[in-house]
């Protein structure tokens, strides 16, 4: 199985806790795939909404297809999400229940597929993100003290 990572929404683990994540497929125009295939995209601001049984993708940004002319396709356009009916309906009772948020996490090809990766989450607080902050600045200086280019040598 070979998956080919497009582009990953690091400001969604900045901002939620991801509780579960779910694969889904993507419903895309000819010149959205080509712009998805040369790493054209953001995930930033998107997030998945659940509207009439159906799961769809919205804000996230495909780049208009260079060699596109007058066929190529909306930016932000909202886009369907493919999913097992029994996930659609885990994720749909989970944000009106719960109050989370479904967002994208990464996209990816899969075997030339487009997918994307949802997270199950829920929002995190200023001191939480103050505290992941602080976790992974102390994991870097960790880092950078055992190694090598660091070690003093002995004369």
């Amino acid at each position: 199985m070979a998956l080919k990572t497009i582009t990953v929404n690091r400001k969604a683990y900045h901002d939620y806790h991801i509780d579960d994540s779910y694969e889904a497929g993507l419903v895309l125009t000819g010149t959205e795939i080509k712009s998805v295939r040369m790493g054209r995209v953001n995930l930033r601001d998107a997030y998945a909404r659940a509207e009439g049984g159906e799961m769809w993708l919205v804000g996230a940004h495909i780049a208009p297809y260079p060699g596109g002319n007058r066929y190529n396709h909306e930016p932000k356009r909202k886009r369907k999400l493919l999913l097992h009916r029994r996930e659609l309906a885990e994720l749909g009772g989970d944000t009106m229940r719960k109050g989370l948020t479904i967002v994208p996490l990464k996209m990816y090809l899969k075997n030339g597929i487009a997918k994307v990766e949802l997270g199950v989450a829920r929002g995190k607080k200023a001191y939480d993100k103050r505290e992941t902050i602080a976790r992974r600045d102390a994991q870097r200086e960790m880092q950078r003290a055992f190694s090598p280019r660091t070690q003093k040598k002995k004369p």
